[in-house]
């Protein structure tokens, strides 16, 4: 099989890290040319030299300067600002992981789409804030579309060749965050450091407190909603803390058939960056059902995780209402990530903005829409923030 070139927008995150340790793993299969970052220069930098990169991104302008000091005498041809990321996506590649987080990653995302690409996403919020506007480019230029987050990859390969007329539903798995087992009191405390003690994944700061508060399975619903074509009547989420079942497809004929692994984002990775023929997965990579814990599963508690019936209820309007959901969420967790919220104000703020915004309102029908809203549902939870009832004392 020739090698095959990859472009990693969101190089230094840590799904960005999974991706460079399957690499690293198959370098007879993969290399990335390509890399894309935020705002740290020198992680950046020291990434691109690690994986033999030939161009740099950086999304922030102002680390411009930074990146190119840092790949001085390498050879890697580096650039920043919006202009740059959207140079790297237009260079050849085979594959685009799309790892950005937030929906900072919609408008690379979008423009990854080219004929006979394949992106591999993990980058939900590009579903969550234009997902009719993404898989119909997808389905116009003849791009593939790989899930990339563990629960999708694990429907995705659950379904395999059935045709999605044969599916009654498919349920997501959580682990329940660090506040399953938590009062509805002592959540409301929460602190961000605790809210920031995954169980079971180490990830960004965003993705984490989503995770807490189960905004991250809400906003995956979304995402599965569009990836594979279903209502939101046949989507649902259990608590499964052991994090060994991913996904579940129940079929028409009543079977059920479920996505298993061990809970590593490198198995996801390995499975989109070998779509056409399976690779070697970094260790551990094997999953040993005789040594695993008891398997479990609880329906979720939407009083004391009110994100996510929010989610939910968003998926069910449709429309924009994804996008204003995921705006409002972006500002809510900065704000509590920054002492000025409180944890369950996070979600009381969502509702309100959510609430605030027009009922019906279309779903974005391009990326310019997409970001107007976008833009618009984070001045809005900008200006509560600043209500008293917001206002941490």
């Amino acid at each position: 099989m020739p090698l095959r070139s990859v472009t990693l927008l969101g190089a230094t995150g840590s799904v960005g890290r999974s991706v460079r340790d399957v690499v690293a793993e198959n370098p007879d299969r993969l290399s990335i040319a390509t890399v894309v970052g935020g705002r740290d220069a020198e992680a950046l930098a020291r990434t691109a030299i690690e994986v033999g990169a030939s161009f740099a991104a950086l999304a922030d302008a102002a680390g411009g300067e930074a990146l190119k000091q840092a790949l001085s005498g390498t050879g890697i041809v580096s650039g920043a600002g919006r202009s740059a990321v959207l140079e790297a996506v237009d260079r050849p590649a085979d594959i685009v992981v799309s790892a950005i987080s937030g929906a900072a990653g919609l408008e690379a995302t979008f423009a990854a789409l080219l004929p006979g690409r394949t992106i591999a996403l993990a980058n939900k919020e590009s579903l969550v804030c234009a997902g009719e506007a993404v898989m119909a480019r997808a389905v116009a230029v003849g791009a593939r579309l790989l899930p990339l987050d563990s629960e999708h990859n694990a429907l995705f390969q659950v379904l395999g060749a059935e045709p999605l007329a044969s599916v009654r539903s498919m349920t997501l798995t959580a682990s329940g965050g660090p506040f399953r087992t938590w009062s509805a009191e002592r959540i409301a405390a929460a602190t961000p450091d605790q809210a920031l003690k995954h169980p079971n994944y180490a990830m960004g700061a965003k993705i984490t407190i989503d995770s807490a508060s189960m905004m991250n399975k809400g906003l995956e619903l979304i995402e599965a909603r569009f990836l594979f074509d279903l209502q939101p009547d046949q989507l649902d989420v259990l608590f499964h803390p052991q994090q060994i079942v991913h996904g579940l497809v129940t079929f028409r004929d009543g079977s059920v058939s479920a996505g298993m692994a061990v809970p590593d984002m490198r198995v996801a990775a390995a499975h989109c960056l070998g779509i056409d023929g399976r690779l070697d997965a970094p260790p551990p990579r094997f999953l040993d059902l005789a040594l695993a814990a008891p398997l479990s599963f609880e329906r979720p508690d939407f009083v004391r995780f009110p994100a996510l019936g929010l989610a939910m209820a968003a998926l069910r309007e449709g429309g924009a209402m994804p996008a204003v959901l995921n705006a409002a969420n972006e500002v809510a967790v900065a704000a509590f990530l920054e002492g000025k919220l409180r944890f369950p104000d996070i979600a009381a703020l969502v509702e309100t903005v959510c609430a605030a915004s027009s009922a019906g309102s279309e779903a974005p029908c391009d990326v310019a829409a997409a970001l107007a809203i976008d833009q618009e549902s984070r001045r809005r939870a900008a200006s509560l923030l600043s209500q008293a009832r917001f206002t941490v004392t």
